[in-house]
Formats: C-alpha cells, structure tokens, sequence
C-alpha cells in the first residue's frame, strides 16, 4: 500500500515545479511584449522610420550648435573688444595677448596654404589594378584614421592653423568618425571632407608625402578609387574658433555613508 502510495504521488510532486516554470516562462514573455510596446509607442520598430527619425534628430541637434556657435563668437568678440578697452594694459601686454590668441586659433589666420580634400569611393568601385583582391565595404570609406592622418601631417608640415571643413581646430579638438560621418565640437558632416590648412604649400605637401598613414591611404587610392585632391592658396583665410573653451574632465565621486 505504501509503496503504490508512493509511485502515485512521485509524478505529481514533479509536475509541480515544471507547471510553475511553464507560467514564469509566460509572465516572462508577457514582460517583454509589454516593454516592447511601451518603447515602440505603438510603432513599428523593425522599420527605418526610427532610424530616420534619429537622423533628423542629429540634424537638428547640429544645425542648433553651429548656431550658438556662431552666437558665442559674437559675444566673445564683444567681450574681448570691453576688455582691450578697458584693462589698462600696456601696449607689450597687449601684443602678447595677440599672439596668445593667435596660437591658440581664436583668431582669424590668413596667408598661403592648401586644401585636401578625401571622399568616399563610388559604392560600386572595383579593383582598378591587376592582383589586387576586390574591395571590402570598409575599404571604400574615409575612416577616422584617415582624417587624423591628414591632420597630424600637416602639423608637422608646420601648419599655422588648420580648418576641418567649416570649424577652425584648437588644442582640444578631437576628430572623431561615427559610422560614415564625422563629429568635431558637436557638430555633424558627411564626406567629402576638407582639411584647409595655413602654411607654407610646398613644406606641407613634403609632410603629407612622407606620412606612412597616408602613403597607406593613397594605395587604395589607386586600387579603389578613393577620393584625394590637393589645393594648393595663394591666399586661404581661416576663421576663428567661436566655440566654448571650457575644459571639462573626470571628478572622484564622493563616496556614499
């Protein structure tokens, strides 16, 4: 008797824990169907609408920058003109706050210089030379490293200032890539990209020539068609960073009681 007992309540007692896994796995799923319609808001997520949504947001979101850009250069210019007026400074101190402001790129610079311009290759580029393999999608677009290339050689070509696309560059710049867009000093731009910089034509050339980066660069030029060209100005001006020159860094966090 006891032993029919117990083989009739052994499978009941191992049902138990199975039918309640059955309805967590229900209320689990139940969770998720109602955080995705929360976050969907009645949409379809699977569609590009959301992604073009997000597009126009950056956009927005740039366009409102370079315009308080532009807003801040102004009141600086007026600030700095109350300043001179009004600071009683000698005319040394005056000369070398001019040339402060000179090197550190809040002014505009004009003089001799050139432009290189990079661009993506066609989206239906082939290889061009023969025993060269056929290109990859990352082979075709300009990569942050390319910009940073580019920069940084004429930098060495003893560049007085540089300009990346409409924004001057400053010491705390950072040229940074996002997919197949660039982001500088929170503003947006899509290829093809332009570096102007200010100097002596023929020393930065000699620069760009003898970058290993871009000696790199300009192979694929050749096998894919990637975009090069080089401006050389007989008077190139470049504008003043307008933008915030605030720096912002890590703080410790206090710790909690």
């Amino acid at each position: 008797m006891s032993d029919s007992d117990d083989s009739s309540a052994g499978p009941r007692r191992r049902a138990r824990p199975v039918r309640l896994l059955t309805a967590a796995v229900f209320a689990l799923a139940g969770l998720l169907f109602v955080t995705s319609f929360n976050t969907s808001k009645g949409t379809n997520i699977r569609t590009d609408a959301s992604l073009l949504k997000l597009s126009d947001l950056i956009k927005e979101r740039s366009q409102d920058n370079a315009e308080l850009e532009q807003s801040t250069g102004v009141a600086r210019r007026r600030v700095d003109a109350l300043a001179d007026r009004d600071d009683g400074s000698t005319k040394a101190e005056d000369a070398k706050l001019a040339a402060l402001r000179a090197a550190s790129g809040t002014e505009e610079l004009s003089g001799k210089g050139l432009t290189v311009t990079l661009n993506d290759a066609p989206p239906n580029a082939t290889a061009r030379i023969p025993n060269v393999p056929e290109p990859q999608p990352n082979d075709l677009v300009i990569h942050q490293q390319d910009l940073q290339a580019v920069v940084n050689a004429l930098w060495q070509g003893g560049a007085q200032g540089i300009q990346v696309m409409d924004q001057r560059l400053i010491s705390t710049s950072a040229v940074r890539c996002v997919g197949n867009t660039l982001i500088l000093q929170g503003r947006v731009y899509s290829p093809p990209y332009k570096i102007s910089a200010v100097g002596d034509p023929n020393a930065l050339k000699k620069a760009l020539a003898a970058s290993p980066a871009l000696q790199n660069y300009q192979l694929y030029v050749n096998a894919y068609g990637l975009g090069w060209k080089v401006d050389e100005h007989k008077a190139l001006t470049l504008p003043g960073y307008s933008g915030t020159v605030d720096l912002h860094y890590a703080k410790p966090v206090a710790p909690t009681p």
